[in-house]
């Protein structure tokens, strides 16, 4: 058995693009000669960040649908939908792709649906523990899911479900013996606690407001922070820690060096996008998630769920962060017994063979 030609489709965010994108990597790796093209909607982050990983990308002019039923965008849906569909089998007939994976996002769902008229097989991956509705939408079409979280089974068929965990890129984490480069790295001492708090990207402003209340009280209590404000965030907030002198604090807008940061940090307090939650089950530090309430469905608090509920982790939710994270993360970075428990359970969650085993499933339906 031999891949020769792969259609990949879906983006939206990071969330989508580089687990799609690891996945060309392995495939690559066992199949160089493969050829593996991207489906991406116009306009969208993916339309950057394939190409600038070394893979072809075509565009389809497609949007989900606004909130607002009455918005003047949906009147633009249908027409939409037609061209898509039109240009994904224009892509298809040009590719002839042995398999087309989906990641999820606007793009998936053309792609497969023409892909699933054309009898090619059709794999999907689902990052979250609450599934996208394309994902969702084209379960019934897909012969196999391959899912980050388990107890899938409410939302795919149980039979076509592979509990693959969810793919990274190869060398994204790798931090053993980096602790003291990464403390030289961003100016900590090596004789305290760190704390490493992150926003993602672009920041989160009810995690900085949290972390201005409690910077005092863990400076008091030989806490230090690194601290990554995301980059609209930055200037005021380095500002603040100036002014009220807290050495203790270090930060950035952007952390081009997660390996180091993560290195560094002994606890660690975070967003919990499905990404995030398979990077921190690797990196296997003590974690508090804090759920974004700005994404769809919440499904950040359902992911973060899916790792408290099995004792792997502690949950703040955005509405209590500024008044509770300060002494919940304190509470933790002090009790040894505590973060070896969660650093354990976490880390028993971690799929670090995920990417592969998705191309072993790729490889079962194409054979």
């Amino acid at each position: 058995m031999s891949l020769h030609s792969v259609v990949i489709s879906g983006g939206g965010t990071g969330g989508h693009i580089y687990p799609a994108l690891a996945i060309a990597d392995e495939i690559k790796r066992r199949y160089p000669e493969c050829k593996i093209h991207f489906v991406g909607a116009e306009g969208r982050m993916e339309m950057e960040k394939v190409p600038a990983a070394g893979y072809p990308i075509q565009g389809l002019w497609i949007t989900g649908i606004e909130r607002k039923i009455f918005s003047k965008k949906n009147l633009l849906f249908p027409f939409r939908i037609i061209s898509s569909l039109a240009k994904a089998g224009k892509i298809l007939k040009q590719h002839q792709p042995q398999i087309a994976v989906g990641v999820g996002g606007f793009a998936s769902g053309p792609l497969l649906y023409r892909a699933a008229g054309r009898k090619i097989p059709i794999l999907i991956q689902e990052q979250n523990s609450f599934p996208g509705i394309t994902n969702r939408l084209l379960a019934k079409k897909a012969l196999r899911i391959c899912t980050g979280f388990p107890d899938m089974e409410r939302w795919f068929p149980k039979e076509r479900i592979t509990l693959t965990g969810n793919p990274l890129r190869a060398g994204m984490l790798q931090m053993e013996g980096k602790r003291n480069d990464a403390i030289k790295h961003f100016g900590l001492d090596p004789e305290k606690k760190t704390l490493f708090i992150m926003g993602g990207s672009l920041g989160a402003r009810s995690m900085n407001d949290a972390t201005k209340a409690a910077a005092e009280q863990w400076g008091e209590n030989g806490i230090q922070v690194l601290w990554q404000t995301g980059q609209r965030f930055f200037e005021t907030n380095d500002a603040f820690a100036k002014q009220a002198k807290h050495t203790h604090v270090v930060v950035l807008g952007f952390i081009d060096r997660m390996d180091l940061a993560y290195a560094a940090a002994d606890s660690i307090v975070s967003r919990a996008g499905a990404m995030s939650i398979s990077e921190l089950a690797l990196v296997g530090k003590p974690t508090i998630f804090v759920p974004s309430p700005h994404v769809s469905e919440d499904h950040q608090t359902k992911n973060a769920k899916s790792l408290t509920d099995r004792n792997a982790a502690l949950l703040v939710t955005d509405k209590e962060v500024v008044n509770t994270l300060g002494k919940t993360a304190q509470e933790l970075l002090l009790n040894v017994e505590l973060c070896a428990t969660l650093s354990a359970a976490i880390k028993a969650q971690a799929k670090p063979n995920a990417a592969s085993e998705v191309v072993d499933e790729i490889e079962k339906l194409v054979s």
